[in-house]
């Protein structure tokens, strides 16, 4: 994937690729492997480690050091995307099904195209924006009234796991339209790496301080919440995550956030498929109204634009 100021179509494209497909199973893998992990202990980590690798791997491929201040915006960035954003996500997981939080998460754009206006760098919403934002209420007023799966580690509190997803949905916009203004470092996997260094070391923080430490074992973590919790450093973290920070260079963020129009597809389909998640008549006809609700938001906001 080049970093040059115009990239190819193809490289676009192929990250478009890597982020709708591997984004939208990693909703599964969060619930494999919150099954026998505290949730932010498993997320921190995940992309400390991550961060690790990358950002070393990076800076043995010649990379400059970064600034003082490359760090300060890459803690911001990482504490938006990550600590508040994905750790909301997986925090939200042990309440509600994978498929359902995918679908919450498909408001990003929402949230995007709506800030992007209040902070000046789009226009003022139009009839199709508005439209968009009354049917994704609608739709995620159904989906807080869909009946809670079995499958969940925590049962009959939907409305905790709901406000969980969408806080972090809200706080994922407000970092994904800051990164676009300030950049922590010229490459962005550099600079992918510090926000998972800080994001993660931030959320491996809130655990401990929240006590998931306490009774934990390493020898009660099943082989596969070990296999999933890989999946998630190596596709879900190092590939993808730095896939999205590349797009938000080369195209608009909320082109960039267009991938939770395709990962709910893929991660209900997925929790149905194989962590026996139901699909209800609330759920689709929720789901249906996010998704023509964030293409109403986005749509209509480019046209105006």
């Amino acid at each position: 994937m080049p970093s040059a100021a115009t990239p190819s179509r193809a490289a676009i494209l192929g990250a478009f690729a890597i982020v709708y497909l591997i984004w939208g199973s990693t909703y599964l893998g969060i619930r494999f492997a919150i099954d026998s992990m505290p949730p932010l202990l498993m997320a921190g980590s995940r992309y400390l480690l991550a961060g690790l690798l990358l950002y070393g791997f990076m800076r043995w491929r010649g990379e400059a050091a970064p600034t003082r201040q490359g760090w300060a915006t890459a803690l911001i960035i990482g504490i938006c995307l990550l600590s508040f954003g994905n750790g909301g996500v997986t925090l939200g997981e042990q309440y509600i099904p994978s498929g359902m939080t995918s679908l919450l998460v498909a408001t990003v754009p929402m949230f995007l195209a709506l800030l992007g206006w209040l902070s000046g760098v789009a226009a003022r919403p139009t009839p199709s924006v508005a439209l968009g934002l009354v049917l994704g209420l609608v739709g995620v007023y159904l989906l807080a009234r869909t009946p809670g799966a079995s499958h969940v580690a925590i049962p009959g509190h939907e409305a905790v796991g709901i406000t969980l997803v969408l806080v972090a949905a809200l706080v994922w916009a407000i970092g994904s339209l800051y990164s676009k203004k300030k950049q922590a470092a010229s490459s962005p996997f550099l600079a992918g790496g510090m926000q998972m260094m800080c994001g993660g070391g931030a959320m491996l923080l809130i655990g401990l301080v929240r006590g998931e430490a306490a009774g934990f074992e390493l020898s009660a973590v099943t082989t596969k919440s070990w296999l999933a919790y890989a999946y998630l450093v190596t596709f879900g973290s190092i590939v993808a995550f730095s896939a999205y920070i590349w797009l938000l260079r080369a195209v608009e963020p909320a082109l960039a956030g267009t991938y939770a129009f395709v990962n709910p597809v893929v991660a209900v389909l997925l929790g149905w498929a194989f962590a026996g998640e139901q699909l209800t008549v609330g759920m689709l006809g929720g789901a249906a109204l996010i998704v023509a609700a964030v293409v109403l938001v986005v749509l209509g906001g480019r046209k105006k634009a």
